[in-house]
């Protein structure tokens, strides 16, 4: 389904000299990296300045669990973006990895008090995975900027 209407302006950053971590699975590096272009788009759109968004490739959404913990235990980072695609196939390999990098990534923000934003995407197919990096239906990774924004802001208020 697409969107009604073009997307509301961004949310302004409270805190715009904080410092985002990116972690991004590369096994389907066309759709995540517009995915990242998304998310790196609507973070300047909210007034972080670019050499403040730091980016890290991992292989695959498997690995986005760990990458993210890491980047968040490093105490730089204000929210942790995690970035990616899995594609339904013909095994249950596609649900051990949504569960396994869902449930980890959850897990990052609970454990670290670092918000991070899921941006990962869990299609049937390829058709729906571009409809969702920028297509018809918008693009993930600017909605898990909005997120990471949203708790940023949250967080900011509360300390």
């Amino acid at each position: 389904m697409a969107r009604s209407g073009p997307r509301p302006p961004a949310t302004p950053l409270s805190h715009p000299s904080v410092r985002v971590a990116a972690v991004v699975a590369g096994f389907h590096r066309e759709i995540a990296e517009r995915l990242l272009d998304g998310a790196r788009g609507r973070l300047v759109e909210a007034g972080l300045a670019d050499e403040n968004l730091d980016v890290r490739w991992v292989p695959g959404a498997f690995e986005l669990p760990l990458a993210a913990q890491e980047m968040a235990r490093r105490g730089h980072y204000a929210a942790v973006i995690a970035l990616g695609l899995v594609v339904r196939g013909e095994t249950a390999h596609f649900d051990y990895i949504c569960n396994t990098a869902s449930t980890g990534l959850s897990r990052v923000g609970l454990d670290t008090g670092v918000p991070c934003a899921f941006g990962v995407l869990t299609t049937e197919n390829q058709a729906q995975a571009e409809a969702r990096a920028g297509g018809a239906v918008g693009n993930a990774g600017a909605d898990a900027a909005d997120a990471a924004v949203a708790m940023i802001n949250l967080l900011a208020e509360e300390r």
